[in-house]
């Protein structure tokens, strides 16, 4: 049997400025893009000619089993990863900071497992968000800003990351990452190891984000179900492949996450 598809390789178009499935502004054209990259660790083939991208205001997930280069491509994006071919393109140009730099560009990474500094504060942790950033009066607009986000962090600013639990440290890893004011954020696996309570607070916190700051974002995600109900497209990867790309509603209709996630994606 065929597995379905939309596309095997995805061109990103450039339409026309849409309105996406939640009413939100999409602007023409990729504002962060891969174009064709590929990554080996050694003899394995963690990313194949793997070409995607998120326009301004949208909400893009990248999923897939266990192994198929979700991860990668985000550390592929910050430098982190051993490209071997392709590229990858901020605002249509090459993206060449170096990775320390790279939030500088307005690009911000929330790694996955939260790592927060346990011995500091939950303002100094906030703070070590944008340590670039030298205007004062600037940093504390930010800091007043993601504390309205996330008002456990406000009531507890001056508490031990050490002191909280899992959710709130996703929180805190999630508001550090907003101090940079980025353009884009980056998520990796941001409910890994949650409860479901707190998976649906970080996906409603994720889409909080994007329709009050108008961030764009793209998202590594395990948890199918939660994700789509968030995003405006998807990327499916198996195998360091991107097997399918399309709407949450595409996805729904078709059998592709059936086939990815028995491992029989590209089987005939």
């Amino acid at each position: 049997m065929d597995t379905p598809q939309e596309s095997n390789q995805p061109q990103i178009p450039n339409p026309p400025p849409v309105a996406d499935t939640q009413g939100k502004a999409v602007h023409d054209g990729p504002i962060l893009e891969l174009s064709g990259i590929s990554v080996h660790y050694g003899a394995v083939i963690a990313l194949n000619d793997v070409s995607l991208g998120v326009r301004r205001g949208e909400v893009v997930a990248v999923m897939g089993p266990n192994g198929a280069g979700k991860s990668t491509v985000l550390k592929a994006i910050m430098g982190l990863a051993p490209v071997v071919a392709g590229e990858v393109f901020w605002r249509k140009a090459p993206l060449a900071a170096a990775t320390h730099e790279i939030v500088k560009e307005g690009i911000a990474f929330v790694p996955q497992g939260r790592r927060v500094f346990t011995h500091l504060t939950i303002e100094e942790n906030l703070e070590m968000g944008c340590l670039h950033l030298k205007d004062k009066a600037e940093k504390q607009r930010r800091l007043d800003g993601v504390m309205r986000i996330f008002p456990i962090l406000q009531s507890k600013r001056g508490d031990l990351a050490s002191a909280m639990s899992g959710g709130q440290q996703q929180m805190l890893a999630l508001g550090r990452g907003l101090m940079a004011a980025p353009d884009v954020l980056l998520l990796d696996e941001p409910t890994l190891g949650l409860a479901p309570i707190v998976v649906k607070e970080v996906f409603d916190k994720v889409s909080e984000i994007s329709d009050e700051l108008k961030t764009t974002i793209m998202i590594v995600e395990h948890n199918i179900k939660g994700v789509l109900d968030i995003v405006d497209r998807a990327h499916v990867l198996d195998k360091g492949r991107i097997v399918f790309t399309g709407t949450p509603n595409a996805i729904r209709s078709s059998d592709i996450l059936t086939h990815v996630f028995l491992g029989k994606s590209g089987a005939s």
